[in-house]
């Protein structure tokens, strides 16, 4: 592959605007010494602060890397204590080495220069495996106090051209430089944003499509006979609780159906199928993205756990191997820890049903009007507000119980730690947020029985019931609140917490007076071997990145997870809520900005990590593909109004025949979905009392309706609701099937890898094989010159 050579996804995309440069770009690489510059920094606190044996420790550790030769700078400000390290040259030089004779890694990038952001990948390396005489490393240092902080450092330079280009409100809508941010963050840090990118921009279409379906509702608000017959219908409904809840009129519901149509319509149908194909594309033409950018920075083949051995073998050239293990006791262990963890997060989505219940029967029985009439809507919401701050609770839980199992497995690497990690804490959280939603989508209103055999909590409180317009409105109440909370609080937080920590850190750390302009002369020119800035100028800096907030290995993580999260709200519950995509494009427009502000003058520098992928995201991001076909054919099928509509019109409705030309077919469909509830029955004279027969202008009645199929003689299911049960389930596998069948032939379509990409580095690797084999018969020409001349 020829150095100039532009790719054309790469070209699309910057065509596109998600990246502003054409990802040719090179590194700007320093020499393998820079002077002036240092791989890390440690904190402590001084001798006065610490007791004797973290003292002994800490000496210990530094003596360690002293005899690893690296150069330690110590420079005591007020009551902290800072270490500057920099590793020697022949660290690198083994590196670079190894990764030439390495297997997988032979054609990285680093192979013939080491970058800063190697050389702190490196050095973190041996940081965190360099144990002292009692076995304990830096990690559990720092659980001790011993060391307060541990930080690598901001480049000044850089962090401004970034600042510039990418990390500041007013680059919103520009694309971002993914090779300025690689070279400065590492691989890792630049494909989530690559994929970030990539995600905002495609959400642009089902955002779009979304707002269409949602007008195309709204254009039908006073022409549909629906919700002309929910408003000026003469039905009087049964009570929705026990003892002080009277029956009610459906007329005073023309609202809620009119809400109902907005997201219950034959537009949620085919956006439903637009969506699942939409998954398909995005992640097809992803893996086309990240491929051509991989062959571009020269990590196609890269494979983290060969890198791992590499910095084994650097930092310790007689290390032992760790070898692979499996225990199928501790397997089971952790699958019984995983299930027992699901089986309690399934519980509060009890508990919050149970909250909803009461909560309603509670405001239906108050003395407030509005709180009375629209008791079930309310409850819903606030069930919807406690999920959120069960979300907000269980978060922290689950990281705990998800690290606490990793530690339980004993992985071999920290790769293997990170995907098994990553596993659990994403089906914890993803059953945190899901379970209430399937419950509403699924199970709302269809196991509550009907007058006379109510399904009761305790055999106390009656469940809730769907309005006789559907539940899809409950499911989209649901979302709509956890989906704007989650994200605006998370992001109000994302940022005010980060800046309010660096401003307290400023308050509690003594301010320096400014760096001399000597030191600032070296920095701007290309400095002498030897050379070195004032210890008051290296403690400014290190001061000014000591102030940031921390990050640590799960700093990328947490983004991921949100976003992955988001993805699964803007796909699988879709066809309830279409203007979910809209939300999350707005959103990640704002997110973009907002974590290249933190991550680049907010908190500490991200350890470069070398990757060529996005790990085990992709693979769940192909799981929720597949769940988002499952359970929009079961929305549409199940939980919508689509299918009893098209019963009624085809086989129920004034145009089964096919002779009424002059009425519209969904005429009479509200009062055919409604079955009657008589006094007569000795069933339902226990199940209501006379008080709550007495509608709201004070007249008796005798008979109530409910939403269902049943025969008003003996309450059995009628043939209309067996029927409509077929199709429905038929339906849902048609749905699947057509769906999976475009799945697949798009991803079919659409090669995982471009084919200039595979030809360019085809070409790439029989050039470097060429020049191998000149190499070793120049060699073998040079040896037997050699034994000739002797």
């Amino acid at each position: 592959m020829t150095g100039h050579t532009r790719h054309p996804s790469i070209e699309l995309l910057e065509l596109m605007g998600v990246v502003r440069e054409n990802g040719n770009e090179q590194m700007s690489f320093p020499p393998l010494f820079n002077p002036l510059s240092y791989d890390y920094v440690l904190v402590a606190k001084t001798r006065e602060h610490l007791d004797r044996e973290s003292i002994k420790r800490q000496n210990e550790f530094i003596e360690e890397l002293k005899k690893k030769n690296f150069k330690v700078t110590k420079i005591i400000d007020d009551n902290l204590v800072f270490f500057g390290m920099q590793a020697p040259v022949e660290i690198f030089e083994k590196y670079r080495y190894l990764l030439k004779v390495s297997d997988a890694c032979n054609w990285s990038s680093d192979q013939n220069n080491v970058p800063l952001s190697t050389r702190i990948r490196v050095v973190d390396f041996i940081l965190n495996h360099t144990p002292i005489s009692s076995g304990e490393g830096l990690r559990e240092l720092m659980k001790m106090k011993v060391f307060e902080a541990r930080f690598c450092l901001h480049e000044k330079k850089k962090q401004r051209e970034l600042t510039e280009s990418w990390a500041r409100w007013t680059a919103c809508f520009q694309g971002q430089p993914i090779t300025a941010v690689r070279n400065y963050f590492g691989e890792k840090v630049a494909l989530y944003y690559l994929w970030l990118g990539w995600y905002t921009y495609m959400l642009i279409t089902p955002a779009a499509i979304g707002v269409i379906v949602f007008l195309y509702g709204l254009a039908f608000f006073n022409t549909s006979p629906l919700i002309k017959e929910v408003c000026d219908i003469d039905v009087v409904m049964c009570p929705l609780c026990d003892k002080r809840c009277k029956v009610w009129l459906l007329s005073d519901t023309c609202t809620y159906a009119k809400v109902s149509l907005l997201f219950d319509n034959e537009g949620t149908v085919l956006f439903a199928m637009v969506m699942a194909i939409w998954a398909t594309l995005f992640l097809e033409f992803w893996k086309r993205h990240r491929t051509s950018y991989v062959c571009e920075w020269k990590v196609s083949d890269w494979c983290e756990e060969e890198e791992e051995l590499i910095l084994e073998i650097v930092n310790n050239v007689d290390c032992e191997p760790k070898k692979f293990k499996h225990s199928y006791l501790r397997s089971t262990l952790v699958l019984i820890c995983v299930i027992i963890m699901i089986l309690v997060i399934i519980g509060l989505t009890h508990a919050l049903v149970v909250f909803r219940v009461i909560a309603a029967v509670q405001l239906a029985e108050g003395s407030w009007e509005f709180m009375t009439t629209h008791a079930n809507s309310i409850a819903m919401m606030l069930g919807a507000v406690l999920h959120y701050l069960i979300i907000t609770v269980m978060t922290r839980v689950n990281r705990r119980v998800a690290m606490k199992l990793c530690e339980l497995e004993k992985t071999r690497s920290f790769a293997t730690t990170e995907r098994s990690f990553t596993v659990k804490m994403f089906t914890f959280q993803f059953f945190t947020y899901f379970s209430s939603l399937f419950y509403v989508a699924f199970f709302l209103g269809r196991i509550n029985g009907h007058p006379g055999h109510y399904v009761r909590i305790a055999s106390k409180w009656r469940l809730e019931e769907c309005h006789p317009s559907g539940c899809l409105t409950d499911l989209f109440i649901q979302m709509a609140i956890i989906m704007v909370l989650k994200q605006t609080i998370s992001n109000v937080f994302e940022f005010t917490g980060p800046w309010f920590g660096k401003w307290l850190k400023r308050r509690r750390t003594q301010k320096l007076v400014r760096k001399c302009a000597h030191c600032y002369l070296k920095e701007e020119s290309q400095a002498k071997h030897g050379a070195e800035l004032c210890d008051n100028c290296k403690l400014r800096d290190w001061l000014n990145n000591y102030r940031l907030n921390d990050v640590d290995s799960f700093s990328l993580f947490k983004e991921f997870l949100e976003m992955v999260i988001q993805f699964s709200f803007t796909t699988i519950f879709v066809a309830a809520f279409p203007l979910a995509p809209l939300l999350a494009l707005i959103n990640n427009i704002i997110e973009i900005r907002l974590d290249a502000i933190k991550m680049v003058t907010l908190e500490r520098r991200m350890v470069p990590k070398k990757t060529n992928d996005i790990g085990v995201w992709i693979d769940l991001l192909e799981a929720i593909g597949v769940l988002a076909v499952i359970a929009n054919g079961l929305v549409i099928g199940v939980s919508s109004d689509f299918i009893p509509r098209l019963v009624y019109h085809y086989h129920y409705g004034p145009c089964a025949n096919g002779t009424a030309t002059d009425i519209d077919c969904m005429v009479g469909y509200i009062n055919n979905t409604l079955s009657t509830a008589s006094m007569d029955n000795l069933e339902i004279r226990k199940e209501f009392s006379p008080l709550q027969m007495v509608t709201p202008n004070g007249v008796n009645v005798s008979s109530c309706s409910y939403k269902d199929y049943r025969d008003s003689n003996d309450y059995n299911l009628t043939p209309q609701f067996w029927l409509i049960l077929a199709v429905r389930f038929a339906f849902v596998i048609l749905f699947e099937h057509i769906v999976v069948i475009c799945k697949f032939i798009a991803a079919w379509f659409v090669p995982a890898a471009p084919m200039h990409v595979k030809n360019d580095s085809l070409f790439d690797k029989l050039k470097r094989l060429k020049e191998e084999l000149r190499s070793f018969e120049e060699s073998q020409r040079l040896h037997s010159a050699g034994a000739n001349g002797m």
